[in-house]
This record gives C-alpha cells, sequence and structure tokens, in this order.
C-alpha cells in the first residue's frame, strides 16, 4: 500500500471480485467495489460512515475543514459554504473563468517554440487564480507560494494517512519541516484575506471570506476564529484548485495520445468560441468536449478513494461488517469496472453519449462522490475544466516531450507525478 497504492486496489478488485476484506498491520480493511455498495455506504446510510482511514489522519495537517470535519461541524460548515456554490451564483462567474481560460492560453502561447513547460504546475496556477476570482473575491497572484505550500500540505497529509499518525508531528523530518512552514504561510494568507475584506467589506454572502468572517463573528477568542477560518479556507483551496488541475493536467496528456479526439475537440471549439464573449449558451453547446472531461475523471477521478468507518456495525451488499471497520470505496477501480464499462481501459469520449449512458448502473460513476456529502464544488469544476479545455484546444497543440509517460500519483487527488512536461504548438 504504502509503495503503490493504485495497484493493490487495482490487483484486489481484478483477484478477489467485488468485496475483499484486507489485513493492513493492525488494521482490517473492508474493500467493496460495486454501484450497490457505493450507494449504500455514500447515499443510503451516510450516517453510519464518518470519514475513515486516512482523512481521519489527515486532519492534523488539514485542520477540521469541510472535507474533514463531521456531525454538527460539518453540516454548520456546509450550510455556511453551500450559498457561494449555487449554480445561479456560479453561472455568473462564467466570464471570470473565461478570461482566466485566455490568460493561460496567451502564457502557453509564449512558450512556442521555446521547449518544454510544466503543464500540471501552470494547472495549478491557473484554478488558483480562478478560485480566487470566483470564490474569494481576491487576487491570489500575489502571494507566489502558495501553490508549493499546498504541496507540502498535501505531502504532510498523505504521510499522517500512511503511517496512521504514528510519528510525532515534532520530530524535525525535513517533510515536516516544509509543512510547518507552509502552515505559517499559508495562516499570514488566510490572515490578510480576513483583514482586506473586514477594510472593504462586500456583501454578505457574495463570497466565502465574508461568509466565513460573519460565522466566525460571534467567537470571542481572535486565535479559535482565524483558525476555522484557516481550516476552511486551506481545506477549500487545496481541494477546490487540486482536482481541476488534476484532471485538466491528466486531460492534455491523453488528448495528445488520440490524435482523432484532440482534432474533434478543436473543430468544436473553433465553432463555439470563434467569436465574442463566451454565454452560457456557447458553454451548454460545448458537449464533446463535456464528455473529454467526464472521461477523463472516469480513468482517473481526482479523488481516487473514499475511506468510511462504520459507527455501527451493518450489512453491505450481503456481507458483514463490524462496528469500527475501515471500509473503502475506490472510484479509480469502480469506474474500471468490466462489468459496467466496456473497454474500461480505453479512453472514449463517446462513451458519455446519451444513447451509450442509458442504463448505465447510477453509482458506477462518482467522480464527485455521493450522497450527502456530493462535492460541492461540482458545478464551479466542470464549468472551469470545459472552459479551459476548450479555449486552449481551440488556439494551441500541447504534446508530451518524447519518451514521457504520464505516472498517477494517489496522493489526496489523483495527480499526474512529478509534472508534467509539454511543448506547445500552434493549434492544426
Amino acid at each position: 500500500m504504502a509503495r503503490n497504492r493504485l495497484e493493490v486496489m487495482t490487483q484486489v478488485a481484478a483477484r478477489f471480485g467485488d468485496a475483499a476484506r484486507l489485513p493492513l498491520g493492525p488494521k482490517t480493511l473492508y474493500f467493496f467495489n460495486s454501484p450497490e455498495h457505493a450507494k449504500h455506504v455514500l447515499a443510503d446510510n451516510p450516517a453510519n460512515f464518518h470519514k475513515g482511514i486516512g482523512l481521519v489522519h489527515a486532519r492534523k495537517a488539514l485542520g477540521d475543514g469541510l472535507l474533514t470535519s463531521e456531525g454538527e461541524l460539518w453540516k454548520s460548515q456546509r450550510r455556511t459554504m453551500q450559498p457561494v456554490f449555487q449554480a445561479k451564483r456560479i453561472n455568473l462567474q462564467l466570464n471570470a473563468v473565461a478570461d482566466e481560460a485566455e490568460l493561460l492560453t496567451a502564457r502557453l502561447r509564449g512558450h512556442i517554440g521555446h521547449g518544454s513547460v510544466d503543464v500540471r504546475k501552470m494547472m495549478t496556477e491557473l484554478t488558483l487564480g480562478v478560485l480566487g476570482r470566483t470564490l474569494l473575491a481576491a487576487d491570489l497572484s500575489e502571494f507566489a507560494s502558495m501553490g508549493d505550500d499546498f504541496e507540502a500540505v498535501q505531502n504532510q497529509a498523505m504521510f499522517e494517512m500512511m503511517s496512521l499518525n504514528a510519528v510525532p508531528g515534532w520530530l524535525p523530518l525535513p517533510h515536516q519541516l516544509r509543512f510547518r512552514q507552509a502552515r505559517r504561510s499559508l495562516e499570514q494568507v488566510v490572515a490578510r484575506l480576513r483583514a482586506d475584506r473586514l477594510d472593504h467589506p462586500r456583501a454578505v454572502g457574495d463570497d466565502v471570506v465574508s461568509r466565513l468572517i460573519e460565522a466566525t463573528k460571534e467567537e470571542p477568542d481572535r486565535a479559535v476564529a482565524l483558525t476555522r477560518m484557516r481550516d476552511e479556507l486551506v481545506t477549500l483551496l487545496l481541494a477546490g484548485h487540486e482536482t481541476t488541475a488534476s484532471t485538466l493536467s491528466w486531460a492534455f496528456y491523453l488528448i495528445d495520445r488520440h490524435p482523432e479526439i484532440r482534432r474533434r475537440l478543436h473543430e468544436e471549439a473553433v465553432s463555439v468560441l470563434g467569436g465574442g464573449p463566451l454565454s452560457l449558451a456557447d458553454m451548454h453547446s460545448l458537449t464533446y468536449t463535456t464528455r473529454v472531461i467526464e472521461e477523463v475523471m472516469r480513468l482517473y477521478p481526482p479523488v481516487w478513494i473514499l475511506p468510511r468507518l462504520a459507527q455501527e456495525a451493518d450489512e453491505i451488499g450481503g456481507y458483514r461488517v463490524p462496528a469500527g471497520a475501515d471500509v473503502l470505496i475506490c472510484p479509480y477501480t469502480l469506474h474500471r469496472h468490466p462489468g459496467h464499462w466496456d473497454r474500461p481501459d480505453d479512453f472514449d469520449p463517446d462513451r458519455f453519449e446519451p444513447g451509450r449512458s442509458a442504463g448505465r448502473a447510477r453509482y458506477a460513476y462518482i467522480p464527485f462522490g455521493a450522497g450527502p456529502r456530493f462535492c460541492v464544488g461540482n458545478n464551479l469544476g466542470m464549468m472551469e475544466a470545459t472552459i479551459v479545455l476548450a479555449t486552449v484546444a481551440r488556439d494551441l497543440r500541447l504534446t508530451a516531450v518524447s519518451g514521457y509517460r504520464a505516472q498517477p500519483e494517489p496522493m489526496l487527488t489523483l495527480r499526474i507525478r512529478g509534472g508534467l512536461p509539454m511543448t506547445v504548438h500552434p493549434a492544426g
């Protein structure tokens, strides 16, 4: 599990089927891999399945944000955040996303004929910029180290997950020292965002920072209020930018390997985005681009595993699990289940055409999770990925450097290991 988590999950699914009990040191993991199992754990009986192995341990790194909290705290946080993510408000952010996509395309165009560029890094910068404009009403470009800080936080969270918090946090290990510095840096970002919003208030509910200030204003201890804001913002920024950045990185890599898909993507982008400001109708016309994004998230779901902890004994698909059981639902293996997907390892966006999707089990595809903890940012993530992919494909062609093969790295998200070096060419 420590060396190759995806390979373990893939082999377990292939060898033992849809349900398996896995010993892992002092723990036993209960692995379930069918749509019915996912439905039961995530949607039918979610109150019995709290966040489990890994995410509990990641709390030391991430705090009690929306990703790791439970119970009444989670419900309160969800109520605070939900209005900012309503579809009507997200649709109003269309031009901001389109502007960021055009700026990205211009930056990429500047690399034509000048060697390779790390596309994963550029996607990270893009998605942080989008989140700043759409959710925080803030320019995050001045915080130059933020991408590296989130890298350190994610590395620490994964370390805590795999070590089960067995390593004391005070040990001066290199990654723990980097994490401490990153936390201090991110705390300074949160303090500055809060101070700036207090100096320049907006309508309450218009952005995440305003809502968090309102939600914590009755807290008498300023340090506690800042900690809560830090946990929420760090979780929001990490989950929000990293998931979309990973999806776009995988998209550009896979498109380069499939020329016919790249051609169709380019033709649709030219037709729909040919001129004038982008409208909501234009975005809804990017049907093939949307299918490409959906297929990318099938093969490389940004949230590749959903760990849960059974509060009481339960039965999942006829299998008994005891109270305290660590239950794993793995979208990576579920999305490649040969019983629910034809040619599951092929990159085929047309499998999401309405005719081919008819009859597919509802929970065979869960890139945003399911049930009450369905990803609150799904609308913004899909809008952003679709617009960015179409805008770049309209003007440019990205090609992986000779001999490069992307390797998945299953961290909190399923990102490309070590970056994505690509060269930039005019489209056509």
